[in-house]
């Protein structure tokens, strides 16, 4: 159980340390994933910025998703659940679009506390607060794979077994706290305080990771 999301961070910082102070940087996936970033990137003393996946809903039951996309357009879908739902591809479009501003939305937004971190040779250690069906790692994996990182790493605090074992092949490594046989899984379970975050507070973190690395 861990008390919130920073606790969670600080926990997964022990088994990333032998990044600490080299050219790495922590990508978190907002919002959640912000506040564990956070304590990483403080904990390793690296930059902390953010991949913006959103995952896509499915039609009339929009709680669920089919896939996930990022603001530079990488879409990762769950293929089989496509086939399941048979939706045409019309529809698949035109949610991708509607998901995608939102995405483009937060871009700017977030993008108020500074420019993208140069991710072009380095080991980035992607983090979110904890994995659902894993596709929206997976989209989130292959928009920074474009950034020609050195090495990608993935580290969530608790995750169903089924979605470490989706994400690990895309990956050089992956770390997490706490792994799931449950046939029923929620993120939230695993944290004392999970809290929505605002637009407002993810920026405010963006900002205090920079303002540390400049002393």
């Amino acid at each position: 159980m861990f008390r919130d999301r920073e606790h969670a961070g600080e926990l997964l910082s022990r088994v990333l340390m032998r990044y600490q102070g080299g050219h790495a940087a922590v990508v978190a996936v907002p919002r959640g994933g912000v506040p564990v970033g956070f304590s990483i990137a403080r904990s390793l003393q690296v930059p902390l910025d953010v991949v913006i996946p959103r995952k896509l809903p499915i039609p009339e039951e929009p709680e669920a998703g089919f896939g996930a996309v990022t603001a530079d357009g990488s879409i990762v879908l769950n293929d089989r659940l496509v086939a399941q739902l048979n939706l045409p591809p019309k529809t698949i479009d035109a949610i991708v679009k509607e998901v995608r501003r939102e995405v483009e939305r937060r871009e700017a937004v977030y993008r108020q506390a500074g420019p993208r971190v140069d991710l072009s040779g380095r080991t980035v250690v992607l983090v979110d607060d904890g994995l659902a069906s894993g596709y929206t790692m997976l989209a989130a994996i292959k928009s920074v794979r474009k950034g020609g990182p050195r090495k990608v790493v993935v580290a969530v605090p608790c995750s169903p077994t089924r979605s470490v074992d989706l994400v690990t092949p895309q990956v050089d490594e992956i770390y997490c706290l706490i792994r799931s046989d449950e046939p029923i899984f929620a993120v939230a379970s695993y944290y004392e305080d999970f809290a929505d975050l605002s637009d407002e507070q993810v920026l405010d973190y963006l900002r205090r990771a920079a303002s540390l690395l400049r002393g």
